[in-house]
């Protein structure tokens, strides 16, 4: 892609207003918390210690909306501490040039190295170098430090308090997750009926996961329809696909097809159903036809073999769903066997050291993200100095708010807080111009602009952009600030800051393009080891591990996942590809993507553990795992790929005629997605 074509996909990515659920609810609970610190100070305090205390609780309110797992009280209680922290440090070298570029260079390096472990936490480091930025301007006295790091964490304080006392859809994220789950399973039963290879998107049953991973005390007061329905899921989705193929499901033509068509639509049905009622915490629905074609037929089309037992399993597990689901839902005191079934979620100080360790590389984006946004922001501070703007440490706020680790985000939020910061500040100063409100009007203003950008947050980042703009605009007009000089420095101190973020980008890049072999390579292994694990369970019934091809599947979800995110930034970067062309890497992803189901379909059958063992799946896998290895070495390299032992083994297992079909028939398929992936991946020049 060329550098025009880049830009030109980035501004129109960051102008996109897009149609997003609204929370109003939520959102006039974190702006009452905002009111409450902005009145208590003005009827305490001062207008100046009103504006400086409203950050707290802006920021607060901000991260409680981003999508964790993790309890809101708790975000906005680790946003609160980590702002007053940052503050304090900001007050203290604030009136030295040197130690205060030192100290932000060193905390914004800190604060780009958080996106290693995960978005929240990305975006809590960067509010609060976003604080530390706005602290230069503010009283630098150790107690005047001490007294408005106080406040800061008074304001998150209120935050959590609110949450706490006015719980909006408690475990409402966590029902979220799993209803989008179910709700894909069900999408996905519907394409099978037309498509019976459709593919399908593991990333809703991965969210799904990560929601269900609880702590031992929210293990105690989780709803039972939380529990159970997950699981269910996540058998559903090989049997749905097992009963679709027409290789080792219903034929592809005739009434068999009929009949697993008729199946995909009730399961479609009631998986839809299932999805409503753990959304919406109701009892399951069904119709009378999805209840009538889940039962088994007295006469007419029958399934016979692979087919027939898929379609007795699928009928099982759908049952089991509705069951799970119309428990009673209250909380309840779980025994010592169920806490022990939970999925604990480890703790933030358990995933910094082993983030740190992940991403402390050259190589590694969010590292090179780091240096890149401490840069920035001390070049931007220093810049903004030298100018001597009145407010110029907006020039490097404006940079560190936008600049992410990867270019297309950078770019799009660059020209989109732009373009929001230029409607917003137009808006509020025509109206602070013509209606020169007082101190009071103008904080209830600014709570207005809060109440709107919590609103309207998911609808995109030039509409939040818009409504930060005005609430600064309408904030510093209750300290008395001239909005003349607030409009014109707003606008084009955020100019200089996006062209410096973008700057940046330009000229240290850390270009994923380069690293798709490796992501590729990464998952190749990753869907070999799925791949090897569902054998052994042929080859070795009764020492089958059902944990070993548990965990198999999600680290080859997790490589799915990463190599599907460094390819969407792929296709973004106006950058030459080094190696592996962006058809090339759709045409391979294609192929992974079709030995994971494969895989996924022989999981969906494997044998009882007194079922006799199978060598033929035995000599597969010991030839297909060398030869795994050499080729995801040979993707790293640029060199050609090899599967003729694999194909051996597999020609001289047919041919002995052993009693596996399921097996046999999908290893076949195995080896059509490598020869697709060794076509998909021409050799270096």
């Amino acid at each position: 892609m060329t550098w025009s074509r880049a830009l030109k996909e980035a501004a129109r990515s960051g102008l996109t207003i897009e149609r997003a659920k609204l929370t109003p609810l939520v959102a006039i609970r974190g702006t009452v918390g905002v009111a409450v610190v902005i009145g208590l100070c003005l009827w305490q305090g001062s207008p100046a210690l009103a504006v400086s205390s409203a950050f707290g609780a802006f920021s607060a309110g901000i991260a409680t909306f981003q999508r964790s797992m993790r309890p809101r009280p708790v975000l906005a209680l680790a946003v609160a501490g980590a702002l007053a922290v940052s503050t304090f440090l900001g007050y203290l070298a604030a009136a030295h040039l040197v130690a205060f570029v030192l100290l932000l260079t060193c905390w914004t390096f800190l604060a780009g190295l958080a996106w290693s472990i995960g978005p929240v936490s990305g975006l809590i480091g960067t509010q609060t170098v976003a604080i530390m930025l706005i602290t230069v301007t503010l009283p630098t006295s150790v107690l005047g430090a001490l007294a408005h790091a106080a406040l800061i964490a008074f304001g998150g304080l209120v935050q959590a308090t609110l949450i706490v006392l006015f719980p909006v859809r408690p475990w409402g994220v966590q029902r979220d997750a799993l209803a989008d789950a179910l709700a894909a399973e069900a999408d996905y039963a519907r394409r099978l009926r037309h498509d019976p290879v459709a593919p399908f998107d593991p990333a809703p049953l991965m969210d799904a996961r990560l929601a269900s991973a609880v702590t031992p005390r929210q293990a105690k007061r989780r709803p039972v329809q939380l529990h159970g329905p997950r699981g269910l899921a996540e058998r559903v989705r090989p049997v749905l696909a097992s009963l679709a193929d027409p290789v080792v499901g219903a034929p592809l033509e005739g009434p068999e097809r009929d009949r697993a068509r008729e199946l995909l639509g009730a399961a479609a049905t009631v998986l839809d159903a299932v999805a409503h009622a753990v959304r919406h915490d109701r009892p399951v629905r069904l119709p009378p036809e999805a209840m009538a074609a889940l039962e088994v037929p007295a006469t007419g089309p029958m399934l016979t073999g692979p087919a027939r037992r898929s379609a007795y399993r699928l009928i099982s597990l759908l049952a089991d769903a509705v069951e799970l689901t119309d428990e009673p839902v209250e909380a309840t005191r779980p025994t010592t066997e169920a806490e022990r079934g939970h999925l604990l979620r480890p703790s933030v100080p358990k995933l910094v050291p082993v983030a740190l360790r992940r991403e402390s590389r050259w190589s590694s984006h969010v590292f090179r993200h780091a240096l890149r946004v401490a840069a920035v922001a001390a070049t931007g501070y220093v810049l903004a100095t030298a100018l001597r703007f009145g407010h110029g440490y907006w020039a490097p706020l404006a940079s560190v708010m936008v600049m992410r680790p990867d270019f297309a985000q950078t770019y799009s939020r660059g020209v989109a807080r732009f373009a929001g910061t230029l409607v917003g500040v137009a808006v509020a100063g025509a109206l602070m111009a013509l209606a020169h409100p007082g101190v009071y009007v103008s904080a209830a203003l600014a709570l207005v602009c809060i109440f709107l950008m919590y609103l309207l947050m998911r609808t995109g980042f030039s509409v939040t952009s818009a409504c930060v703009a005005g609430y600064v605009v309408f904030l510093l007009g209750v300290v008395g600030a001239g909005w003349e000089q607030t409009v014109q420095e707003r606008i084009v101190l955020t100019l200089i800051g996006g062209v410096l973020a973008m700057l940046s980008y330009a000229l240290f890049p850390a270009w994923e393009t380069p690293r798709l072999r490796d992501r590729l390579a990464d998952w190749l292994t990753a869907n070999g080891r799925y791949a090897l694990a569902v054998l052994d369970g042929y080859a070795r019934p009764a020492e089958r591990r059902p944990r070993q091809v548990r965990e198999a599947l999600l680290d080859a979800r997790a490589a799915r996942a990463a190599w599907e995110a460094s390819e969407a930034r792929a296709e973004k970067e106006p950058v030459r590809h080094r190696g592996l062309s962006l058809p090339a890497a759709h045409a391979a992803s294609a192929a992974l993507a079709t030995m994971g189901r494969v895989t996924m379909i022989m999981e969906a059958h494997l044998p009882d553990r007194n079922a006799a063992p199978s060598p033929g799946a035995a000599a597969f896998a010991a030839a297909l795992g060398p030869a795994l290895d050499r080729a995801a070495r040979a993707i790293r390299d640029g060199t050609p790929l090899d599967w003729s032992a694999p194909h051996g083994t597999w020609a001289r297992w047919n041919a002995e005629g052993e009693h596996t079909g399921v097996a046999v028939r999908a290893c076949e398929l195995l080896l059509d997605a490598l020869d697709d992936l060794a076509e998909a991946l021409p050799p270096d020049p």
